[in-house]
This record gives C-alpha cells, sequence and structure tokens, in this order.
C-alpha cells in the first residue's frame, strides 16, 4: 500500500468514492476545497488519478478537473492525520439479520480513530440506524483518540441525498440536513457544509437526521407498494390505473403521485427501510407497514411473469417455455448504469426457470449475468422487437421511445411508457384501452 507523504492540512478527507462519495468530493472540489478522496480499491484510485470516472454523474472530464485542481484519491488511510474534516461515506448493506451491516462504517471509523487530531470534524453520511452515530462511531472514536466527542472533536450525521440521474438536483442545490452531537457540532458541521451546498437545514441531534433518511425512504416504498398492489387488482377491474394517477395528481395538495412497477430497486428504496424495521423490532414492536410494503413490492417480478406468460398464451397461442423473451432496461432506473437490486434481475431469473429464450437490450450495460450464466445482448433492437416472441420493458430508458416500442410483436410496458404523449395510436385520447392489441402496460 503506497504511503501517504504529503503533511498538508486538507480540508476535507472523503471516505468511500462511490455514487455518494465521489459527487461530494467533486462538489467540495469545485468550491474550492482541497480534498483526498479514500477507498480501498487500489484499482479506482488509480484510475480516477488518472481522470476516469466510475460513476453516472460524474464524467472524465469532470474527474480530470478535480485532479487538475489538486484532488487525488488514496488508499492510505495515514490522510486522517491531515485532515480538518472527514465524511465516511461507506456503504451499508444489509446482514443477515435484516439489519445495517456496518463493517465498513466500524472498519473507516477504526482508522479515522488512530489519526483523530482535537479540532476534527467527523461526519456519517452512510444511512443506518437511529443512535447510530451516538451508539457505535462515537465509542470507536474516543476509545482509539483518547478524545472526546463534542469536546475535543466534532462528530455529525449527514444523510447523502444522492439521486443517481437527476437533470435538476445535484449535491449543490438539495437541501442538507446535518444533526451534531452537541449543538456545537451541529453548527461546525453546517458551517462546513454550508461552504458548497446551498441550504443546510439543522436537524435536532444525530437521531433525528438519521430518522430523517429513513422517513423520506420509507415514505416512498409505502407508497410506491400502494399503487404496485393497486396495479394488480385494477386491471382486473377494467381501471386505467395510470388514468387515475395523473387526474389525482392535478390535485395542488394532499397527493403525490407513485406509479407502478416491476417491483423496487435501487441503493434507497429496497434497502433503507430495513434498517428501521431492524431497530424497532429490537425494541419489541412490529413495523408492519414496512414489513407489509416488503411483501408487496417484493411480490411484483412473480406478477410480471405471470402477465407475461397470460399475454404469450392469450395473444401469441405459446407457452413462456422456448419463447423468445427480449427485456428492455435491466438497471434499477431510467438512463444511468446503475443496477443495483434492480427487479429486471428477479424477473430475469424467474423467466430463465420458466425456460424461456432470454435476451436483453440496455445502452447503459454491455453485459448482464443472471444466476452465474451471461445473457444475451441484442445490438439490433429493431430486429430484435420484430423477432421477439414477447418484449418486457422493464426500465423506461429515453431510449425507448413509444414509436420504437409499437414495432414489438407482443409487448408488455411495466413502466407506463406507452403513456407518454408521442406514443403511437391514432386520434383521441390515449389509455390503457384504446392500445393496440400488440402493446399492454402493467
Amino acid at each position: 500500500m503506497k504511503r501517504e507523504d504529503s503533511k498538508t492540512t486538507v480540508d476535507v478527507v472523503v471516505v468511500g468514492l462511490g455514487y455518494v462519495g465521489l459527487p461530494l468530493a467533486q462538489r467540495a472540489v469545485s468550491a474550492g476545497l482541497s480534498v483526498v478522496g479514500l477507498d480501498l480499491s487500489e484499482g479506482l484510485v488509480a484510475a480516477l488519478n488518472d481522470g476516469s470516472s466510475h460513476v453516472d454523474d460524474i464524467t472524465d472530464d469532470e474527474v480530470a478537473a478535480m485532479v487538475a485542481a489538486g484532488f487525488r484519491a488514496t488508499t492510505d488511510d495515514a490522510v486522517f492525520a491531515h485532515a480538518r474534516t472527514v465524511v465516511i461515506c461507506v456503504p451499508t448493506p444489509l446482514s443477515q439479520e435484516g439489519g445495517p451491516d456496518l463493517g465498513a462504517v466500524t472498519s473507516a471509523t477504526t482508522a479515522v480513530s488512530g489519526r483523530l487530531r482535537p479540532g476534527t470534524l467527523v461526519v456519517l453520511e452512510s444511512t443506518t440506524y437511529p443512535g447510530t452515530t451516538e451508539e457505535v462511531v462515537k465509542p470507536i472514536l474516543e476509545a482509539g483518540s483518547g478524545l472526546t466527542a463534542g469536546v475535543d472533536f466534532h462528530l455529525a450525521f449527514s444523510p447523502e441525498r444522492v439521486d443517481p440521474g437527476n437533470p435538476v438536483y445535484g449535491i449543490a442545490n438539495t437541501p442538507k440536513v446535518v444533526g451534531g452531537l452537541t449543538e456545537r457540532c451541529g453548527e461546525t458541521a453546517a458551517a462546513f457544509y454550508g461552504r458548497f451546498i446551498d441550504t443546510v437545514v439543522m436537524a435536532k441531534g444525530t437521531r433525528e437526521a438519521e430518522m430523517a433518511k429513513l422517513l423520506e425512504n420509507t415514505y416512498r416504498h409505502v407508497n410506491i407498494a400502494l399503487v404496485n398492489e393497486m396495479a394488480v387488482f385494477c386491471r382486473e377491474l377494467g381501471v386505467d390505473l395510470w388514468d387515475s394517477i395523473a387526474c389525482a395528481a392535478t390535485k395542488p395538495f394532499g397527493f403525490q403521485a407513485f406509479q407502478p412497477g416491476p417491483g423496487v430497486g435501487g441503493h434507497c428504496i429496497p434497502i433503507d427501510p430495513n434498517y428501521l424495521s431492524y431497530k424497532v423490532k429490537t425494541l419489541g414492536f412490529p413495523f408492519r407497514f414496512v414489513e407489509l410494503a416488503q411483501e408487496i413490492n417484493a411480490r411484483m417480478p412473480e406478477y410480471v411473469l405471470r402477465r407475461a406468460s397470460d399475454l404469450l398464451n392469450d395473444f401469441a397461442g405459446l407457452a413462456l417455455k422456448r419463447s423468445r423473451v427480449l427485456l428492455l432496461g435491466v438497471t434499477y432506473k431510467a438512463d444511468i448504469a446503475d443496477q443495483r437490486e434492480s427487479p429486471a434481475r428477479p424477473v430475469a431469473e424467474k423467466l430463465l426457470l420458466k425456460g424461456a429464450d432470454l435476451s436483453y437490450h440496455d445502452p447503459h450495460v454491455e453485459t448482464w449475468t443472471v444466476g452465474g450464466a451471461e445473457v444475451p445482448r441484442v445490438d439490433d433492437l429493431s430486429t430484435a422487437l420484430a423477432e421477439s416472441d414477447l418484449t418486457i420493458l422493464l426500465t423506461g430508458h429515453t431510449t425507448y421511445t413509444p414509436g420504437l416500442l409499437g414495432e414489438a410483436r407482443l409487448l408488455l410496458d411495466t413502466r407506463g411508457v406507452l403513456r407518454r404523449p408521442e406514443a403511437p395510436l391514432p386520434q383521441g385520447r390515449l389509455t390503457v384501452q384504446n392500445l393496440p392489441k400488440s402493446l399492454h402496460v402493467l
């Protein structure tokens, strides 16, 4: 491991250079702060120092500009000794018990503790359950440094709010929630983030800031489950749910639109509510809303499979076994390459178990492996649409226009792309009922 030789004090060391840490570092650099990024991956560190990005929202040119402005990435934790601020942005995946796996957090915190100096600000951004900063991070920092949090150094929690691929809201213009261990800790953290983020919101403390993140994503998780369950029975009732959602969304108060889909994916919604559910269970309480939302969203891939089987049988006289099925989009959201927790994977696994002859297309994913086997990727999309027995749209990339989808022999649209205004229909208002017989919406 390369040793860190510089003795120059840096404004901030960002620990973890993934989808959260790298955009944060990029914004801080652009605001004139001196920034060092720390990551365990030597390959990732080398690539960043060479001006190569691995994150959708950061281009190679932007990384090169960061390096030119003084940013450097390293694997050497000696850099902590020179940091005014340390921001921990490491992953917190689910453990086997259903709570957050804090291994990366405790490892990073331990490394910080051995080189912590008086006056340093330490901020945890990794999503976790309420109490982690105070009950886990604080004791490690104090034991390893001999310093006292809130007295000798500052400690805070600030939940990340990164939305990959969002063209409107990024690090700078998304309000930043900050909760300090003490009032002074919170003020110090707010002053730090205020140097490169437009709006900083002060929480009462670390626990309130930790809960804010979980509340945001639990709210989304539960409401997505609501419309997913409605999608199942509205079809049986002959109700165009997409039209109902559009109508309800015209109300200027009291309603926020959520759309159904093949499941939930990404780094937050399928994961974060489990942290809260786990913590609540340790108190002896059930968290029935989250448990029910998990159940509903987890069964959507099975519903997609059932719809696929029914469409092939009813409109083509075919069984799933040996039918040519084309999947459009395998990332968890539109126009990014991120595949974390994508519902496309469980859908594909279920189709393969039924014997479907599977292929996929995704402009952002060159290779895709399911169950240890590589799924064939199609390059000529128009030909593949015409030759496949069934096409299932799983991610609404802008590449997949309604006009293009109209070329499919038989299509199941799980994202409502066919509801876009440019849909290939004769004159008249677009509804699920007046779609051509070969095109179907979830």
